[in-house]
């Protein structure tokens, strides 16, 4: 794996995992206003917790790009990869201990988007080291980043009644 990559990478983990905090608050600091809720959280449903790694992930990538282009490969491939693990052990997390637990403890959440940061970073690094892959799995992965930022837009103004789309502390889906 190459160096440079691994240390941008990490450099990335950590940039993902501080803004992705900020990012919890964005949407009530600027008073509510609706049409940044496709970028922000906009309620405490597990749906709109997967905003927080995935928009700081689009920012950190974009300058990322810039310095490590000549030498990696597949960034669009690492990218959704790193994201779409990100979503899985933010989500397999969290439903597994409330389960078991039948409560949400607001440390495991956090820690739980942290680690899914550092190992889809971890995970981009490898990818972005590896010989380029075939054009379609570069096609694949672009249409899959492009619809999960689409959803995030569609799901705020119009959730599913589903309970990963439910906040808990209102009892209401979407923009509140």
């Amino acid at each position: 794996m190459d160096k440079k990559i691994l240390k941008w990478e990490i450099f990335g983990a950590i940039f993902i995992s501080i803004i992705g905090a900020l990012f919890h608050f964005i949407f009530e600091w600027l008073g509510s206003f609706p049409p940044i809720g496709g970028f922000f959280p906009v309620n405490e449903s597990v749906w709109e917790h997967l905003k927080l790694p995935y928009w700081p992930l689009v920012i950190y990538s974009l300058i990322e790009l810039k310095f490590i282009r000549e030498n990696s490969n597949n960034m669009i491939i690492a990218k959704t990869l790193a994201v779409l693990i990100d979503f899985a052990v933010i989500l397999i997390t969290f439903y597994t201990y409330t389960a078991i637990l039948g409560t949400e403890i607001l440390v495991i959440d956090i820690l739980s988007f942290i680690i899914g940061v550092f190992i889809g970073q971890y995970v981009s690094a490898k990818v972005l080291s590896l010989a380029e892959k075939p054009k379609w799995a570069t096609y694949s992965s672009w249409v899959i980043f492009i619809l999960i930022a689409v959803l995030f837009f569609v799901f705020t103004f119009f959730p599913p009644n589903l309970p990963i789309f439910l906040d808990p502390e209102s009892g209401m889906y979407g923009i509140i």
